[in-house]
Parts: C-alpha cells; sequence; structure tokens
C-alpha cells in the first residue's frame, strides 16, 4: 500500500509530466478529443479543481459555497468553469494551475490522519483526495496527448488510476441507476514493467484481465471498449466494462470507438 507520502510525490509527478507537454506547446486552443474543449479547457479544469479541492481542504465554509454555486449552474458547471478558465492568458493560466496544485499538495500533506475531507460525493480522507487527483491529472494529460499525438509512457503511477478504478465498481451501476452487484469480481492486470497487480478473491467467478493502461484508459472513459484488449469473464463483469467510471459526477458520454 502507498503512504500518504508516496501519493503525494506521485501526484507531483504526474502534473510534472503533463506540465512539460503542455508548456512546450504554444498553442493551447488545440481542441482535444473532449467535445468543446481546447488544451485550455484541460488545464483550466485541472486549475480548477485543485482551487475547488484546496478549499475542502482549508474552508469548508468556502467549499461549501463553492459547491451551491456549482449547483446553480446546473449540469454545465464543469463546462463553465473551464470555459472561463480558458479565456485567461496562457502564462496566467498556467501559472494559476501551478499554485494551486503545489498550494494542494502541501495542504493535503498537512491534513491530519483520521479526518474526512468534504467533497461533491461521500467525504474522502487525504489519500482518496490525492489519488482522485491524480486519477483526473492522467485522464485529462490524455486528451491533451492525444490532441497533439504525443505518445506517453505508461509508469507504474497508473496503478493509483486502477485502484480507483476497481473501488469505483458499484459507483459505476448506482450513478446510472442501475443495482449495484453483490458479486467479486477479480481483476488481474499487467503493469508497464510486466508485473501483475491484483484485486478480489482469486477464485471470483467474475474476472477482468489486460494491461493496466488498457483498463485506466477504460475506467476515465478515454477509449472505446472496442479498442482495448481487456477481457471480461461472468456476467458482473461484463457488465463493468460497459459502465465503469472512475470519476465523480454523472454518467460520461465515454469516447466513440476509433475508426479503422
Amino acid at each position: 500500500m502507498s503512504t500518504r507520502t508516496d501519493l503525494l510525490d506521485d501526484l507531483r509527478a504526474e502534473s510534472a509530466d503533463l506540465d512539460a507537454l503542455v508548456a512546450a506547446h504554444e498553442d493551447w486552443t488545440t481542441v482535444t478529443p473532449a467535445a468543446g474543449w481546447t488544451i485550455a479547457h484541460q488545464v483550466a479544469h485541472l486549475a480548477w479543481t485543485d482551487e475547488v479541492a484546496l478549499l475542502a481542504v482549508t474552508d469548508e465554509a468556502a467549499f461549501t459555497a463553492a459547491v451551491r454555486e456549482a449547483l446553480d449552474e446546473g449540469a454545465g458547471a464543469v463546462d463553465v468553469a473551464a470555459g472561463r478558465g480558458a479565456a485567461r492568458p496562457r502564462a496566467e493560466l498556467l501559472a494559476r494551475w501551478r499554485t494551486g496544485r503545489d498550494a494542494l499538495s502541501r495542504a493535503l500533506a498537512a491534513v491530519p490522519d483520521g479526518r474526512k475531507l468534504a467533497w461533491f460525493g461521500p467525504p474522502m480522507s487525504p489519500a482518496s483526495m490525492a489519488t482522485a487527483r491524480l486519477m483526473e491529472t492522467w485522464a485529462h494529460g490524455q486528451d491533451v496527448a492525444d490532441a497533439l499525438g504525443a505518445a506517453r509512457e505508461p509508469t507504474a503511477r497508473l496503478r493509483h488510476v486502477a485502484h480507483l478504478g476497481v473501488r469505483t465498481l458499484g459507483f459505476s451501476f448506482a450513478v446510472r441507476g442501475l443495482p449495484v452487484p453483490d458479486e467479486q469480481v477479480r481483476v488481474e492486470l499487467t503493469g508497464p514493467r510486466g508485473e501483475l497487480w491484483t484485486w478480489g478473491e482469486p477464485d471470483a467467478a467474475n474476472r477482468v484481465t489486460g494491461s493496466a493502461l488498457d483498463f485506466c484508459l477504460l475506467v476515465t472513459q478515454r477509449r472505446h471498449r472496442d479498442d482495448l484488449g481487456l477481457t471480461a469473464t461472468g456476467r458482473v463483469a461484463a457488465s463493468w466494462l460497459g459502465v465503469a467510471q472512475a470519476f465523480a459526477g454523472a454518467p460520461g458520454p465515454g469516447r466513440d470507438r476509433a475508426r479503422s
């Protein structure tokens, strides 16, 4: 199990990798695979979410106000916030993201053990918050990489994304109004260096196997299931791969199948 220090180190490393990618590209109006979002929208979304997460750590009253504001704006609140940030000058937005993520990392490191942090869904531990931020940074970084035609080298940090993907199995069904399965799913993934990552009981009837990268692309909805080399055994496992969602909020639309 990773310690909070390890998680925050990995979060900083994931952010630094994406930072290097976007800082080297001058045109942030480049369109990404997320409908209506440019590179600037992607960075603005990360900056905004880091700032809201920082409020959850340091000022719960201000966080509650931010949640109310988002609810007042309705289902498009995320797009609205991203659009506002994307309208700012590139240098200003980059500096904002850097400042916010550094402040959040320091704040999460200082949270006392046992404290739960308010969030849009259930309260989270600081470790869970760091994992969620890493997942989002990786996922939105994939959108940027796809927009630029850049190949990213998979790292062991994928394990955090995969872990969150496994833990959100029940949520993936519940957020769609579907019955949450009571059967366990065994997940066996091959990491970037050929190592085996596992979750669940070895003798579970339902199983998901494949590469960790493919699983992470699926649970963050960055690739269509049919474009990935994942194998599902059992009814629950097969149903899960059709709805898997590691991020909070309403069900995502997913991505279209790649054209051959």
